[in-house]
């Protein structure tokens, strides 16, 4: 145990890990607070949809040699609301648009990477995430996009909060539904561009929605769900960050079977008191 507390000290005195530290409960803070409306709303898995996109986005910016953000952001974006836009335009329901987009991401992806020359390490490590090399640039992003997203939910949190159980009622009290689910939509999309770095494409979705889930296990009400769905994001992405440090670990992996083994043990609690 001392040697364990002694690996963790001496991890702190790493920039890498001081940064990891701070971006990864950033993002995990906004990731699980967007998730509880995604998730009630029954659009969790736009997450999953869009870090396919990602994957995609990301082999062009190796492909073009260029920083994967600088494409990653636009195109993901226009994604979120393409898928948006076939929800509202079309007959489709929203996990249909969802899929459609990320079948078309993964083909892009795996085609653009065919094209690079095959799967090399730096696509890998945004397969499956590499928290621990997050630099000084993609911190500041974190930083700026958690108070967007924590601003955002802050002023419109009784619109949020209307749309996300009834649409039409929304609607009628004159909330501007369109612009919500703009704006929630695309802040959904810079949380999977930054999620990945932590996660990867493979995981980011379950970053956005075990939190949320549990935290709704746990409390009906809406306001304690978004701080509980927070909190839990906190612990499990320290605890896989240390995890993966003192273990040599995947990071991403480590968190997202952290956030796994807290949905058993909420359900083996409730299963208990019932």
């Amino acid at each position: 145990m001392l040697d364990i507390l002694s690996a963790i000290v001496d991890g702190m005195q790493y920039s890498f890990m001081r940064r990891a530290l701070i971006a990864g409960t950033l993002i995990g803070i906004s990731s699980s607070v967007i998730g509880v409306f995604l998730v009630l709303r029954r659009m969790s898995m736009i997450g999953d949809g869009l870090a396919h996109v990602c994957f995609a986005t990301v082999a062009i910016g190796l492909l073009l040699r260029t920083a994967p953000l600088t494409i990653s952001i636009p195109l993901v974006m226009a994604a979120s609301i393409l898928i948006l836009k076939l929800t509202e335009k079309t007959n489709l329901y929203g996990d249909a648009a969802i899929g459609l987009i990320a079948g078309s991401g993964v083909a892009a992806g795996v085609m653009i990477a065919s094209l690079a020359g095959g799967f090399n390490i730096d696509l890998f490590s945004y397969l499956f995430g590499n928290i621990l090399s997050i630099g000084a640039s993609e911190m500041i992003i974190a930083i700026a996009l958690s108070v967007i997203v924590l601003a955002f939910v802050y002023l419109f949190y009784y619109d949020l909060f209307s749309v996300t159980y009834d649409e039409e009622f929304a609607s009628v009290t004159g909330i501007k539904v369109k612009r919500i689910n703009l704006m929630l939509t695309v802040l959904t999309s810079l949380i999977v561009v930054l999620g990945v770095r932590v996660a990867g494409t493979m995981l980011i979705s379950s970053l956005i929605i075990f939190p949320a889930v549990i935290a709704l296990q746990i409390s009906k009400s809406f306001r304690t769900v978004l701080l509980l769905s927070a909190l839990i994001a906190v612990i499990s992405v320290i605890s896989g960050i240390l995890v993966s440090f003192v273990a040599n670990l995947p990071a991403g992996a480590s968190i997202v079977l952290i956030n796994a083994l807290f949905f058993l043990l909420t359900l083996i609690f409730k299963k208990v008191l019932s």
